[in-house]
């Protein structure tokens, strides 16, 4: 059967279920070639997404308009998008989910005007928006009218940026121009082995380029949480992909007015003394800062972003004391923690969102500069790094840091430093802040004296040592006032939770302008 007029609406009432689910873009066959490929209906990802007889759904009679090409004898209700609203955990959210059984979930004006009317009731009524895309791209039979939608939900997507959180999770393909509506919102999560994003495919790259290339190679989950850092989340079954969306929301408020969630907290022991032998010996031997970190979020509850990408810095959610947080954390494991470029931008992409919605901000800093080499320069790591640096002077939002061991160099005033607006900075008795490592400083300042000496490699270990004393210490820094305090590595936990209660109320008016100017 064919709906061909406006009076769908009524003949649905009176159609067997069979019928009615065809109409509807959910016919059983559909659904069940979906799950042979692994894959779950729109319909159930929302079921699952959602609390339960909460989904609220807008536009289901909704069919295209395009007569070309055959398509006047096609006709599905809700033409490939299910759009609605509904709560996860109590709290609003908008959902659109689009339906690969209905043209290969491909976008047709409707389609997308679909999917731009539940962004404008989000940004209306304050609350987050979440795409679980599974498209084939635009429909080719529409030829300019897909291309229109496409470029409508771009611009609203811009216009939701930092005003209501964003979250696309990829069910399945995502190509060509539909990549970019995901990639302008603020976190997108991958399913393994069944989902994908590319601008081009394996076909038309072997045309080009002559690569053989596989879509799971070009643009799988894989690829992009290791390689390109598009994706933030990794899952390896759409179940777990929905799992992270309602976790990453719980950390996050509804908008931009809105402030993060917070838990009940009783006080209790907040000393953390396995902390204080974290720190090796000796300077150059590495640590996982997931250990620092775990010691001082509640329940060692972690909720790490962008995992497998640029691993040599951290970033993710935790709370303290019952409130939301964001973490920026070196990883003295990986790289020793320098920073490099695609460091610098994970970071800086993160503390912006966190800026954006409210989400404190605590920095953990063993850095010891910037990663050196023909690589890093010829690809802009003097750009890239600013980011972070731009990104950490924007944020008005309350934001800490402690420095666990090095601070070197410019790094140290990237790294969230009070000089860049920092509110409350502490140092641990193990930290070094400088302008480089006592060896290289050695051998700079005290050139002349060790080349004149008798025994050069006893004079440049005497040097270090004396560097070490005079510099390579938090006291400098703390007498200067650029520390605020040097605290024993046990008591971090109990200051950060007197300093976040002390800045809850924070308030910073920045100069009166249209918007900055990010090095992009």
């Amino acid at each position: 059967m064919r709906v061909t007029d406006s009076s769908s609406a009524v003949k649905i009432q009176i159609l067997d279920q069979k019928k009615a689910e065809s109409l509807l873009g959910g016919g059983q066959k559909r659904i069940d070639q979906q799950h042979k490929k692994g894959k779950l209906h729109a319909r159930e990802r929302i079921e699952l997404l959602l609390d339960a007889g909460s989904f609220e759904e807008i536009g289901q009679f909704v069919m295209h308009r395009c007569k070309d090409f055959g398509l006047d004898h096609e006709y599905y209700l809700g033409d490939g998008v299910v759009t609605g609203y509904g709560t996860v955990e109590g709290r609003l959210v908008y959902v659109f989910a689009q339906d690969f059984t209905v043209f290969g979930g491909s976008l047709s004006e409707t389609h997308a005007e679909k999917i731009c009317k539940i962004m404008d009731l989000a940004m209306k009524n304050g609350a987050p928006v979440i795409g679980l895309n599974d498209s084939g791209g635009a429909r080719i039979q529409e030829g300019v009218m897909s291309l229109a939608g496409y470029a409508d939900i771009f611009y609203k997507n811009t216009m939701a940026s930092g005003v209501v959180p964003q979250i696309s999770a990829i069910m399945g393909p995502c190509a060509g121009g539909a990549v970019y509506s995901p990639a302008i919102t603020d976190f997108i999560l991958m399913v393994e082995n069944t989902s994908y994003m590319f601008v081009t495919g394996p076909n038309v790259v072997k045309t080009v380029t002559h690569e053989e290339v596989t879509s799971e190679e070009l643009g799988g989950a894989s690829t992009h949480s290791t390689k390109s850092g598009v994706t933030h989340f990794s899952c390896a079954n759409e179940l777990e992909c929905i799992m992270y969306v309602k976790k990453l929301l719980s950390y996050i408020p509804q908008n931009c007015e809105d402030q993060p969630p917070m838990l009940p907290y009783e006080a209790a022991n907040e000393a953390r003394p396995l902390l204080n032998n974290i720190i090796p010996e000796n300077p150059n031997q590495p640590y996982d800062m997931r250990e620092v970190i775990e010691q001082l979020v509640d329940g060692g509850v972690f909720f790490e972003v962008h995992k497998n990408f640029a691993e040599n810095i951290l970033v993710g959610f935790g709370r303290i004391a019952g409130r939301s947080v964001g973490i920026v954390a070196n990883q003295p494991a990986v790289l020793a923690g320098v920073l490099d470029i695609n460091a610098s931008t994970k970071g800086a992409r993160f503390v912006r969102f966190c800026d954006c919605f409210n989400i404190p901000l605590l920095v953990l800093e063993d850095v010891p500069g910037f990663l050196p080499g023909t690589d890093q320069e010829w690809n802009g790591i003097i750009t890239n790094g600013a980011k972070l640096l731009y990104a950490f002077c924007e944020a008005t939002v309350p934001r800490i840091t402690v420095i666990t061991r090095k601070a070197y160099g410019g790094a140290y005033d990237v790294m969230n430093s009070k000089h860049i607006g920092a509110d409350m900075n502490y140092a641990w008795p193990t930290a070094e802040i400088a302008v480089m490592g006592a060896g290289g400083a050695s051998e700079i300042i005290f050139k002349k004296e060790i080349a004149e000496a008798q025994d050069p490699a006893a004079k440049l270990q005497e040097k270090v040592q004396e560097y070490t004393q005079k510099f390579a210490t938090p006291y400098r820094a703390a007498h200067r006032g650029y520390i605020d305090a040097v605290i024993y590595p046990e008591q971090t936990r109990e200051k950060l939770i007197r300093a976040y209660k002390m800045l809850e109320n924070k308030v910073v008016n920045l100069p009166r302008k249209k918007h900055g100017n990010i090095p992009l």
